[in-house]
């Protein structure tokens, strides 16, 4: 089994103690009245854990008037401060001491502005331990057979500490390495190239070892590779049916290029032999580092250990399921950064589980796309921007 999977202990367990108790929830998706008060308890723990720790904070609290009152309920969510996704492009804020941040990340690629976000132990094992839940619930942790990898993600170099990057490498401990490649080769320069013939030789490569393959990452870079196979005319190949794709990161910056999940899907399908059933994307962010990953039927379904909101671009108020509006997301796992709600720039609607039928409890949402137009460039951004030769 996966070390992630290991117990791990918040900074103070009489104060934080409903955090504790909802993070230690091992099904991912359990949800039901109990959750829910559980999670109501714990954001009140969160609040009053960063309000003390954190000026910013305990400023946004009071201004908000949440602060006169804790969370009563569920239905009283939407009484929750956010902070902006792009705050933290911005500003460093903390609620330890700095000499309590085991890892240091950031949003973005080469250029742009930057998210910087500190992890302190409890919320680096904690995040982990999530995504380690999400895996362990599909039966993805399999150590009975060595993985060839793909990542499409950057290539580790001294001094580079993009979450993307981070995040791929120990997705490596859910099966054991047989080999790992990177899409974005590291140049040995301070920069990273896009290795398009490097990704179709290895997946050629493993298509004859037949050893399964797990690639994680980008997938406006595998796209782009089963393009390059079909312009070199190269027949389809059959990877191991035990293969997994897990994407992440999104388009943006392709969105001239981007095609439909169902058609890359059937691509991959045909091209790499990977059922539908083995191809999944997952959503999630430097800012709030909760994975969202979807389900057999490719919907985004909210884990325990989360909430989600939609807000109106025009009011900010909260909106009811199917309708379009800004994505808030909330969870009191974090205790390193007052980033327990987090509205982000990608405009989402919020749907019933009962919309997708696949048989999971939670909510799910739709990502419909980015609210805007704005400098700030995530990973995938300054990814794409490595096509472009910029």
């Amino acid at each position: 089994m996966s070390k992630y999977l290991d117990p791990v202990t918040v900074p103070d367990p009489s104060a934080l103690r409903h955090v504790q108790r909802l993070l230690d929830v091992a099904d991912p998706y359990a949800w039901g009245a109990d959750s829910d008060e559980l999670f109501v308890r714990a954001m009140n723990e969160s609040n009053s854990w960063h309000a003390a720790r954190s000026p910013f904070f305990a400023s946004l609290l009071t201004e908000s008037g949440a602060g006169q009152r804790p969370l009563a309920s569920i239905d009283e969510l939407p009484r929750q401060p956010f902070v902006h996704a792009n705050f933290f492009k911005m500003h460093e804020v903390l609620s330890v001491p700095r000499d309590d941040v085991r890892v240091h990340v950031t949003s973005s690629g080469t250029t742009g502005q930057k998210s910087q976000m500190f992890f302190d132990d409890w919320t680096l094992g904690c995040g982990q331990r999530m995504v380690a839940r999400t895996f362990d619930h599909y039966g993805w942790i399999d150590d009975t057979e060595p993985v060839n990898y793909l990542l499409y993600s950057y290539q580790p170099r001294p001094g580079l500490n993009l979450g993307t990057s981070f995040t791929d490498e120990y997705l490596c401990d859910f099966a054991p390495v047989r080999s790992v490649e990177y899409a974005l080769a590291n140049t040995g320069a301070g920069s990273h190239e896009f290795d398009v013939f490097g990704c179709v030789r290895a997946l050629l490569r493993f298509a004859e070892e037949g050893s399964p393959v797990r690639i994680l990452g980008f997938p406006a870079f595998l796209s782009f590779t089963l393009d390059r196979m079909r312009e070199l005319g190269l027949p389809p190949v059959t990877l191991s049916p035990r293969s997994l794709i897990v994407f992440g990161g999104g388009w943006k910056g392709n969105a001239d290029r981007q095609i439909g999940k169902a058609e890359l899907y059937r691509r991959i399908n045909d091209q790499l032999g990977i059922p539908d059933d083995r191809i999944r994307d997952g959503y999630g962010s430097v800012e709030h580092s909760v994975l969202y990953l979807e389900c057999e039927r490719h919907n985004l379904h909210v884990p325990t250990w989360a909430r989600v909101l939609i807000r109106s671009v025009r009011t900010l108020e909260p909106l009811p399921l199917g309708e379009r509006g800004y994505l808030q997301f909330l969870s009191p796992y974090i205790t390193s950064v007052p980033a327990q709600s987090v509205l982000m720039g990608d405009l989402a609607s919020l749907h019933g589980p009962d919309e997708c039928g696949c048989g999971l409890p939670t909510p799910w949402f739709q990502v419909h796309g980015r609210a805007g137009v704005s400098r700030n460039k995530s990973c995938a951004i300054a990814a794409a921007e490595l096509l472009r030769g910029k």
